[in-house]
């Protein structure tokens, strides 16, 4: 141990090398979370870098592809889908809702020659989540690729690959998994594979080509690793995955439902604050947004509950956003209980100090707990 090191600090450097068998067996591990038989893609980068990659390597000039916007995410999609060359049809709801495959359904009629839908599971930057087995139906039935991005519902709801036809999923740890956000997964679907290989624009020589991996591992028996792995990363994404088999996936979901369900509960019998998300079934369990009070910024609220508990996993929204929204995150170790109940109690003390009417604290806590009960009965 050198003099810098902290005696308590966990043993990261010299460990045996991270070899082929290995990785392959995390990989397999991944695939079964995702509920998939299809080739999985373990990029060593967090999860942008397999989403640029899935479209990239499937989208060629001439496409026209749809693009499902319900946040942030889906607006990058746009932009990457414009840059390949295709045409893009886009289908946006309110941050307050979620995209119904009726939508999808109609825009496919309006556009038979759609050939690739983008779509976002979970937004943990708004709240919401789609629902994709019923989008999945739709496409699939029209014939075109889709392509979701799992990263935040992963752990924390149903995540059905293969079930709900998806061609292309990416994944990452570090949200409801509790894990590194320095490695990310995709998996490919056979169509998607015939898609890529032939479209000439899909990236070669490249950190974001899926063709190399597939050519230098999968190809090969995953016997050899094409370069050196992110070793860390991916033994922790190895760990966060035993943690949930362990504790079982079912239940894992049920502590992020059970905290989404407490959260808006308890909000509303807070008052001064109201969920962004309207309907309950269009809520997320990773994160909870809320629509600040009439006159307030968002940001403000989001000080003064810091203020009087600095270790609550509340913050702002990002961008145009930021003045409105306020987002409580508790996905991972957050979806628990008592980080919960210290989340509303902190919001409650924040919106008193700045002078917001809001009820009895005991009366929203009490709220929370029965409604995390009715999930997770005690």
């Amino acid at each position: 141990m050198t003099a810098n090191t902290a005696p308590d600090a966990p043993d990261l450097l010299d460990l045996a090398p991270l070899g082929a068998g290995h990785f392959a067996r995390i990989e397999d591990k991944i695939a079964s979370l995702m509920r998939t038989r299809e080739t999985v893609v373990t990029m060593q980068g967090e999860a942008l870098l397999p989403l640029e990659a899935a479209i990239r390597s499937a989208v060629r000039p001439g496409s026209t592809a749809l693009n499902i916007i319900t946040g942030p995410y889906g607006e990058t999609f746009g932009g990457w889908l414009r840059s390949c060359g295709a045409e893009v049809i886009t289908i946006s709801a309110p941050f307050s809702g979620a995209v119904g495959a009726e939508q999808v359904a109609e825009a496919l009629r309006a556009h038979p020659e759609i050939d690739f839908v983008s779509l976002v599971h979970a937004e943990a930057a708004t709240g919401n989540t789609n629902p994709v087995a019923a989008i999945g139906e739709v496409v699939r039935a029209h014939g075109a690729l889709l392509m979701l991005d799992a990263v935040a519902s992963v752990g924390a709801e149903p995540l059905l690959t293969d079930e709900w036809g998806v061609d292309l999923c990416v994944i990452g740890g570090q949200k409801a998994m509790a894990g590194p956000a320095g490695v990310s997964v995709v998996s490919v679907s056979a169509r998607a594979w015939e898609r890529i290989a032939a479209n000439e624009q899909a990236p070669r020589r490249s950190y974001l080509s899926l063709l190399d991996w597939k050519e230098r591992w999968i190809d090969g028996g995953r016997a050899a690793l094409p370069h050196a792995p992110a070793q860390l990363e991916m033994l922790a994404l190895e760990q966060a995955v035993d943690r949930i088999e362990e504790d079982g996936l079912e239940a894992v979901m049920a502590r992020h439902r059970a905290a989404a369900a407490a959260m808006r509960a308890g909000v509303r019998a807070l008052g001064g604050l109201s969920p962004y998300v309207v309907r309950d079934e269009d809520a997320a369990p990773v994160a909870t947004t809320l629509r600040a009070p009439d006159g307030r910024d968002a940001r403000d609220v989001v000080a003064a509950a810091l203020a009087a508990d600095a270790s609550v996993p509340v913050q702002a929204a990002a961008g145009p956003l930021a003045k409105e929204m306020i987002r409580v995150n508790h996905y991972g170790l957050d979806a628990d209980r008592e980080v919960v109940l210290a989340s509303l109690a902190a919001l409650g003390e924040g919106l008193r100090a700045l002078g917001v009417p809001v009820a009895d604290a005991a009366a929203a806590l009490t709220a929370a707990g029965k409604a995390w009960d009715a999930v997770i009965p005690g």
